[in-house]
């Protein structure tokens, strides 16, 4: 059984007579770098908000009627925003109330700050970007393929875009409040009444503020139709409100696993916005391919009993954070990852070379010398999402390829390029990706030449 409650999957396998299992001997390796020292405002739980209250905030404790739910950490400089949840009224069909997502932004100090928006995605599964079938792999050059509202907003994010209806700035009087989001998740024309929406925002601080995600439902008019909370209504839940509900399971002590792991689901400041990777031999500027007929492979998204044989978890570590939540940001969603591969031949003799992205099965220690694939794969998706490769073709000619993956858990991807090397031949690959919510870690990312 696969279990991976945070991200609601838990899929049971094909009977072992259905399914074949394949290991490719290989070598997993750590993926070199790091996070870097970005603080996320990270709000995913509850997933499913059925309860009007606080998701997520870093506002002081004091004077508020529940202190508990505020954990007193102000942002200035560079930080993101993530948030990821689900209006569903399928257990309410006579209450199918919008239900609003406010982020509200306070500046407690003494002269106007100003918050900028770099970049900013936000999408509901419903219209915007709605869970389809999709092939494995396709060319997402116009970006304009995409599975899930996670999935478009990386996809944007990834290409530097910001949609349109964001400001450019948002400026904060001194001891006041303003709302940076106030967005709807509608229910009622849909059937099941079930909608999601997802958000990530870049953003720049020239002083410190404060910050709280908060879930209302709408508010009505005179004449019955609904409209948004007000700042005031927003600041107000603040001050009194309590916890969103319903509140997740509790996660398994990191330190006491004993399977299937519950990772659940985060509420708390993350430390990481974008992980930088040269990858390289040990004391050289170089990647040097493998071997004929060989590979290796390194982890992307690794974590807490998924570091797939390399020892490494790259999850980022949380600053702040609920009890009763996530330890870690497990999953690392909306987090970009940046991988050079300076790749030489040095066989010599001529090489074709392939740059993959997999699912494999999930591992911490590998139970055999190489990755372990399933065939067919297990139904649940575990990635669905935009990478960006860049090099130069077997002509010498630069090309960017931006490839739509769709894998399953125990996937064994298609290469997103095939290089031919002559001896001494020299390529700068570069991987460029998000890693989306509605997946799944751990994948990984091998570089294999091929057997003659």
């Amino acid at each position: 059984m696969f279990y991976f409650i945070s991200n609601l999957l838990l899929t049971q396998a094909l009977p072992p007579t259905m399914q074949q299992e394949t290991v490719v001997p290989q070598q997993t390796r750590p993926l070199p770098g790091q996070l870097d020292q970005v603080p996320v405002f990270n709000s995913n739980n509850p997933e499913v908000v059925k309860t009007e209250g606080i998701l997520l905030s870093t506002f002081p404790p004091q004077g508020k009627r529940v202190p508990a739910a505020h954990l007193n950490f102000p942002f200035q400089g560079r930080f993101d925003l993530f948030s990821h949840h689900i209006a569903r009224a399928i257990e309410t069909p006579n209450d199918l109330r919008t239900l609003y997502l406010g982020v509200i932004v306070y500046n407690p100090g003494t002269r106007p700050v100003t918050v900028n928006v770099l970049q900013a995605a936000s999408y509901l599964s419903q219209p915007d970007a709605p869970f389809v079938d999709l092939p494995p792999m396709q060319d997402n050059l116009l970006g304009n393929i995409y599975a899930g509202p996670g999935d478009r907003a990386m996809n944007e994010m990834l290409r530097g875009q910001r949609q349109k209806e964001w400001p450019t700035q948002l400026v904060i009087p001194p001891k006041e409040s303003r709302m940076l989001m106030n967005h709807p998740i509608p229910v009622r024309s849909l059937n099941p009444p079930l909608n999601g929406r997802s958000t990530l925002l870049h953003l720049y601080s020239d002083g410190q503020v404060y910050m709280a995600n908060l879930a209302m439902f709408a508010k009505s008019n005179p004449d019955g139709s609904e409209r948004a909370p007000s700042l005031e209504e927003w600041q107000k839940l603040l001050e009194n409100g309590d916890f969103a509900g319903p509140r997740e399971k509790a996660p398994s002590p990191p330190n006491d696993l004993t399977g299937p792991e519950i990772y659940g689901r985060v509420a708390g400041v993350a430390q990481g916005s974008r992980w930088r990777s040269l990858l390289t031999d040990s004391g050289s500027l170089d990647l040097k391919i493998p071997q004929t007929g060989q590979a290796f492979s390194y982890g992307l998204s690794t974590l807490l009993a998924g570091k797939m044989g390399t020892g490494q978890s790259e999850t980022a570590k949380l600053l702040v954070r609920y009890p009763g939540t996530a330890y870690e940001a497990h999953g690392n969603y909306g987090i970009e990852y940046n991988l050079v591969l300076p790749l030489i031949n040095n066989t010599g003799a001529p090489q074709t070379v392939n740059v993959l992205f997999h699912t494999p099965v999930k591992e911490d220690n590998l139970s055999k010398p190489g990755l372990r694939f399933l065939q067919p794969p297990d139904p649940a998706i575990l990635f669905r999402g935009t990478v960006r490769i860049q090099y130069n073709d077997d002509q010498g000619i630069p090309r960017t390829k931006y490839w739509h993956l769709v894998q399953h858990h125990g996937q064994m991807g298609e290469p997103l390029i095939q290089l031919r090397m002559p001896p001494g031949d020299r390529r700068l690959v570069k991987v460029d990706f998000l890693y989306p919510p509605d997946a799944a870690p751990p994948q990984m990312l091998t570089i294999q030449t091929l057997a003659f």
